[in-house]
């Protein structure tokens, strides 16, 4: 967004009523989908100062830059954190099943994905935003190159219910992943136990911007999720 703002910056500094103009984009009262950002791109284009196609480089660049935005749009966490993120996990690892008592007799609800009759599997997803910013989530998401402060907190984690963590992170621009032993994140020096007074054996773990290198090492590609998780599980049983 700061990038399109000093775009949009740099073409009215060229109009000779560029102060009043700007006065005129302050005052834009946004009804969807009319809103500062199109008021400013029509006013460009109709006064020559951006052709249409600049306009359409200037959207291209856009769009690469907040590729999953939209994500930042689902406003209810359990949607989020739950239904997308296995969604899309399982899309990433179609050898995933989703547990049952006939694959697990133990199971009832603990984890969710179940792989090579075996490995116990949790999803935990999370967003970076501006920690500093109280706008809604998809104005204060951040890009993975930002030097803005974030904290992505992963919650009611519970390392007994499982083998292996899989966390998934996300920017405006990209999609990372972590893959973690049960163990590993039990021992993790972030991990905090007694996440909400009662709740035994669950905690949380923030991941910010001042400890986000450490977790490099478990750090996988998305063509690499299947492989990681075998190898966490090997890691958990050893």
């Amino acid at each position: 967004m700061e990038i399109l703002k000093a775009q949009l910056d740099a073409l009215i500094n060229e109009l000779p009523d560029a102060i009043t103009v700007r006065e005129r984009i302050e005052d834009v009262f946004s009804v969807y989908p009319f809103n500062a950002f199109e008021y400013t791109i029509s006013t460009l284009l109709g006064r020559g100062v951006l052709t249409l196609e600049d306009y359409y480089e200037i959207r291209d660049d856009y769009l690469d830059r907040n590729m999953f935005l939209s994500l930042f749009e689902i406003s209810a966490p359990r949607t989020f954190g739950e239904s997308w993120a296995q969604t899309h996990l399982k899309g990433l690892v179609p050898d995933l099943q989703k547990p049952s008592r006939k694959l697990d007799t133990a199971y009832s609800g603990q984890y969710d994905f179940f792989l090579d009759s075996k490995i116990r599997i949790e999803v935990k997803a999370s967003r970076a935003v501006d920690a500093n910013s109280t706008e809604p989530l998809y104005i204060k998401a951040l890009a993975s190159d930002s030097e803005r402060p974030f904290d992505m907190n992963f919650q009611q984690i519970k390392p007994t219910c499982c083998d292996v963590f899989v966390w998934i992170a996300v920017w405006r621009d990209v999609i990372r992943y972590w893959v973690l032993s049960s163990n590993e994140v039990e021992a993790n020096r972030y991990y905090s136990k007694g996440q909400h007074r009662g709740n035994v054996g669950e905690g949380q773990l923030h991941v910010h911007q001042d400890n986000i290198r450490e977790f490099e090492g478990y750090k996988v590609a998305s063509d690499g999720l299947a492989e990681a998780i075998r190898g966490a599980y090997q890691r958990q049983m050893s």
